[in-house]
């Protein structure tokens, strides 16, 4: 089940995300990444300032996905599902859910390079990569869009 997510929520999520993140902090040897040093504050300003769904199985929090519009993209962040839930789907469910959050808009998401299984899951949901910023001799981004035609066939 996919819903909005409350404040509640957000303890949770955030105690997700310090272990979802482990296997992106893998592809670097380091634990020195942004969304396992985020602090529970950090969430509630997000959580304030946009919108955080929640996919639960029997009460437990097991993914989620964050975004917040500005001046007509929608900017989607911390897309995460449970190692014990990845390869069933969930992340393409999830971003299916936020992207239906605002529709008839672009959105914009970004991953490192290093990221090859994110690439190609954004890359099959019609996400193609626009830009390119290096961060340091380890870290390359790539930002990824998509265009959401409106009914009309207009972008």
């Amino acid at each position: 089940m996919i819903l909005k997510a409350n404040e509640n929520d957000l303890k949770d999520i955030l105690q997700l995300q310090y272990l979802a993140y482990q296997s992106e902090a893998n592809l670097f040897g380091s634990r020195d990444i942004p969304p396992l040093k985020q602090t529970l504050d950090e969430v509630i300003d997000e959580w304030s300032s946009g919108t955080i769904l929640k996919m639960t199985d029997n009460n437990t929090i097991i993914g989620s996905v964050r975004a917040k519009e500005s001046e007509g993209t929608v900017y989607i962040g911390k897309l995460m599902v449970h190692p014990n839930h990845r390869h069933k789907g969930y992340g393409s469910m999830l971003l299916s859910e936020i992207e239906k959050c605002f529709p008839d808009k672009r959105y914009e998401l970004f991953t490192s390079t290093r990221s090859l299984d994110n690439i190609r899951l954004y890359q099959k949901l019609g996400y193609t990569i626009f830009a390119r910023k290096v961060v340091n001799d380890e870290l390359e981004f790539v930002y990824m869009e998509k265009w959401k035609e409106h009914s009309d066939g207009v972008k």
